[in-house]
């Protein structure tokens, strides 16, 4: 049986000086429940379901391809991923443009460009085309994260402060998620997870502008200090996310909360001592919501207050589960609050089963 790993990628000359996000059409979850899934369910199986789109914490979420107007249940894998990248790339090159233009970048200046997703798979890809379409330079080199779900922006995030600190020169990360397009066929049998699955998942793009520390005003932006992570193996078949001929199929244990609660406060205590840190000087909390019970679980291993979690429950309800842009959903939230917080801790769970975590500093913090 497997056990846990952990590794840490030590960062501290790398800066966030632009944050960008991009999103699709929004719609209500009663609308969407009311007008297309519930329609999918029959007797008891569609009062469970019921019940799941209502806990969910969903308010509103985003789709590229809405079933409110297109049912792609039955669209073959083939048929899903060329709309992915008709729908993407637009999505992308929005949240990298507002990226670029608020850190004051040309994209010609990038030397890393770092795409995560999850949800599709195209060659040539994101990163090339939107590498052609900004004008980036041709020796920009390019980093394509895939299947790492819904905590690849942490990884990806730690590539790209990595290079800033080793080459001196500005990376960009962009994570992009079409969940959308994996609706899945009404299952002959009762299938919880793939309910859960239909009532939390989101559209979303969101880019960030990293440079060296010294390039940015002292007041402005959030220093990437360190990424860290632990990862369970012995718990790997709790998070899947399953490439089928009906598109890409999630699987999710209902014992994810529990493995979480057994790995999460070390992994964030640990974090924070390196840097002479405590939970308790932690002003900014960047939870990615995977459900209502996840957010839960990490509120009362961690001690925190309902109001540390506040801007994690308003990004599930505003925005649903959107996959890797959610963290930096959430990270952008924090920062146009005022007062904006000092220290961010980030964190982000997915297959392995995994947890990521980030700390963000500003000036001094």
């Amino acid at each position: 049986m497997g056990g846990p790993d952990q590794g840490g990628s030590r960062v501290g000359r790398a800066r966030i000086a632009g944050l960008g996000v991009a999103l699709p059409p929004s719609a209500r979850q009663d609308e969407l429940w009311r007008d297309f899934f519930a329609d999918r369910y029959a007797g008891s199986t569609q009062a469970l379901a019921e019940r799941i789109f209502a806990n969910s914490g969903v308010r509103t979420r985003q789709a590229a391809v809405s079933p409110l107007l297109e049912d792609v249940a039955d669209w073959p894998t083939e048929r899903r991923m060329r709309r992915y990248l008709v729908e993407a790339l637009p999505l992308g090159k929005e949240a990298v443009g507002r990226a670029l233009t608020q850190a004051g970048v040309p994209a010609r200046d990038i030397g890393l460009f770092v795409v995560c997703s999850c949800t599709g798979y195209a060659t040539p890809g994101l990163d090339i085309l939107l590498a052609r379409d900004l004008g980036m330079a041709p020796d920009a080199q390019r980093l394509f994260v895939g299947h790492m779900g819904c905590y690849a922006a942490l990884p990806g995030l730690g590539a790209a402060a990595d290079f800033v600190t080793a080459r001196d020169r500005p990376a960009l990360l962009l994570c992009a998620e079409l969940t959308s397009l994996h609706i899945q066929p009404p299952a002959r049998r009762v299938d919880t997870q793939q309910i859960v699955a239909h009532a939390l998942f989101s559209d979303a793009a969101a880019a960030v502008v990293l440079v060296p520390a010294a390039d940015v005003p002292a007041a402005d932006g959030y220093l990437v200090r360190e990424i860290a992570a632990v990862t369970d193996t012995a718990t790997a078949d709790h998070m899947t996310w399953e490439v089928t001929d009906l598109g890409f199929r999630m699987g999710l244990s209902p014992r994810v909360p529990q493995v979480l609660s057994v790995h999460v406060r070390r992994l964030v205590d640990e974090l924070l001592a390196r840097h002479g840190l405590s939970v308790a000087q932690v002003d900014g909390w960047a939870v990615h919501p995977g459900g209502p019970r996840i957010l839960n679980v990490v509120q009362r291993e961690l001690g925190l207050a309902d109001a540390a979690m506040a801007a994690s429950r308003a990004t599930l309800a505003e925005y649903g589960n959107c996959s890797s842009p959610t963290v930096l959903l959430i990270v952008d939230r924090l920062r146009r609050s005022t007062p904006a917080p000092r220290v961010i801790v980030m964190l982000a769970f997915g297959p392995g089963l995994t947890l990521y975590a980030g700390l963000l500093s500003a000036t001094g913090g």
